[in-house]
């Protein structure tokens, strides 16, 4: 949305942490990753390593982004939300790039259907700058 390239593979990859154009994200991504894991000391590690490259009000953000995330996954697997239609037609690239697919809660979605396929090759070149066209309009001057 604000034109700068970040590579989206960092969100799961710790290899393209480092080159994703993400400022701090093999720090965000380690953290990301103990909040959903188990091991009380790797969070204790990912917190510390967060409140010193980034402050305490970025650690505050960190935490309630990865909340809410969380939060919002688990609501969405427990009810079985299936995604959208224009979602998976914008989406199916990048759930695909990013392995999302090999998740359980993939199976709540039908796979796209190939009329949606193609109507994603059509609308995504033009759906995101329309996008950012928008935000930018949006914006208070």
């Amino acid at each position: 949305m604000t034109g700068r390239w970040v590579d989206a593979a960092a969100v799961t990859s710790d290899a393209a942490a480092a080159t994703s154009g993400v400022a701090h994200a093999a720090t965000l991504l380690a953290f990301a990753d103990a909040v959903v894991g188990s091991d009380d000391e790797a969070l204790a590690r990912a917190r510390a390593a967060v409140l010193h490259e980034l402050g305490p009000a970025a650690l505050v953000d960190a935490a309630a982004v990865a909340s809410n995330f969380e939060r919002m996954v688990r609501v969405a697997d427990a009810t079985g939300i299936p995604l959208d239609p224009p979602l998976v037609m914008l989406t199916e690239p990048l759930r695909e790039e990013l392995g999302i697919n090999r998740f359980g809660a993939a199976a709540n979605t039908p796979p796209a259907s190939a009329a949606l396929r193609l109507a994603g090759r059509v609308v995504r070149p033009v759906a995101f700058p329309l996008l950012r066209l928008v935000q930018r309009l949006r914006r208070p001057r």
